[in-house]
């Protein structure tokens, strides 16, 4: 029997890691059940990768046509055998125990040499999504069969038991830790929007303004900007490229793919932007696409680039178009043949409120302060799931 060792290991763990098949590993069952037609089933399917086992909807027996279901427990192992290309996979939760599924997905159980929870790690392990295609065949790789049996034959490094629990809890630390700044995060999302809301319908306002806010037209305060630039002349190859596919939706937040302008090789001109800048994707506005620019580059031509004047303040702008209010605005105009877009005859006729520009300013680094400490979460989720990769590289064969 083949042993080996991995490159981080927890003190006191010394003995190899056995190789073990699959089929020993893993005891293939079946629980099939008689389905009565008034009885309420909670059907599960399995997602792609690291989604896992969800469930897909609760029916009763008379509308599930296929018959053939088996009946599945908390800790069981389950793969589909139709959905190879995409890896899925995983472990059923407490909350679907006694679920069911069909005879398209594989079900299995570990034996006493391996526990539920190091099978929960392993099981989204690149190595695993790597058996599924060498025991799969077919021409089609968005239909490839998954051979059960040449699966089972399939090999696999796994430590004593003793070793797996500790692998398992420090993981499970790191998952909990993650999941609790993803907390944190999505808690700072929702106070923020509450005050969007509530500053901007004029139910709060900051202390000693009482004048009336005015109503005010993009057009007067917006300027939209119509200084594009040929990026094959070479001057601009080391800015950054950003279009709509690079920014999150409704957060205001820039998505870690942006290239150069070399980088992307573009070939049609492109609208020039300054650090400061609004960058406003007007392709799909119901996508809520928006950044307030953090560097100088190149924006695509599905963006505008805005900058506010005659007394609206930059970031009171940003804030603006964060608004349920532009939002909808946004969306009813573009909503036409193909796809939807908003022009700037539509944005120029857009109005609003706005208060004075030093309540604007207050408004705008307010809300400023609030994406500068929800991108402070997002540094340290995306730290903490770098980390998290680099442990499974070498904490496992």
């Amino acid at each position: 029997m083949d042993k080996k060792v991995p490159e981080i290991r927890f003190e006191g763990f010394v003995d190899d890691w056995e190789q073990r098949k699959l089929g020993v590993l893993l005891e293939e069952t079946k629980r099939p059940i008689k389905m009565e037609d008034d009885k309420e089933y909670q059907l599960v399917t399995v997602k792609r990768r690291n989604e896992g086992v969800i469930l897909r909807g609760v029916f009763k027996g008379k509308d599930i046509l296929v018959k053939n279901y088996f009946e599945l427990q908390s800790g069981d192992y389950v793969i589909s055998k139709r959905q190879v290309v995409h890896g899925a996979n995983g472990i059923v939760p407490e909350n679907l125990d006694g679920a069911i599924v069909s005879n398209e997905y594989l079900v299995s159980v570990g034996n006493q040499t391996i526990t539920t929870s190091f099978l929960t790690i392993i099981s989204k392990l690149p190595q695993m999504y790597e058996m599924f295609f060498l025991s799969s065949y077919g021409i089609d790789i968005e239909k490839l069969v998954f051979n059960v049996e040449d699966w089972k034959k399939r090999k696999l490094f796994i430590p004593s038991l003793a070793e797996q629990k500790m692998i398992s809890l420090f993981f499970t630390s790191l998952d909990n830790t993650i999941a609790l700044h993803q907390e944190k995060l999505e808690a700072l999302r929702k106070i923020k929007t509450a005050f969007l809301e509530k500053i901007f319908n004029q139910e709060i306002r900051f202390s000693g303004f009482e004048e009336t806010w005015e109503q005010r037209k993009w057009i007067d305060t917006v300027d939209i900007s119509t200084n594009m630039v040929d990026p094959k002349i070479g001057n601009y190859d080391e800015l950054p490229h950003i279009g709509p596919g690079n920014i999150e939706s409704f957060t205001g937040r820039l998505i870690d793919n942006v290239n150069t302008v070399k980088e992307d090789n573009l070939i049609s001109s492109k609208f020039h932007f300054d650090k400061g800048d609004v960058i406003y994707g007007k392709i799909n506005p119901q996508l809520g696409k928006y950044i307030f620019a953090p560097y100088e580059g190149l924006a695509s031509a599905d963006t505008y680039v805005l900058n506010g004047n005659n007394g609206l303040d930059q970031t009171f702008l940003f804030a603006l178009l964060q608004t349920k209010h532009f939002f909808k605005y946004s969306v009813s105009v573009s909503m036409r043949s193909g796809i939807p877009k908003i022009n700037r005859d539509e944005l120029n006729v857009y109005s609003y409120m706005s208060p004075s520009n030093e309540e604007q300013e207050l408004i705008g680094r307010f809300f400023m302060q609030f994406d500068d400490a929800i991108a402070l979460h997002h540094q340290k989720i995306d730290s903490l799931h770098k980390l998290k990769c680099v442990y499974l590289q070498k904490m496992f064969l």
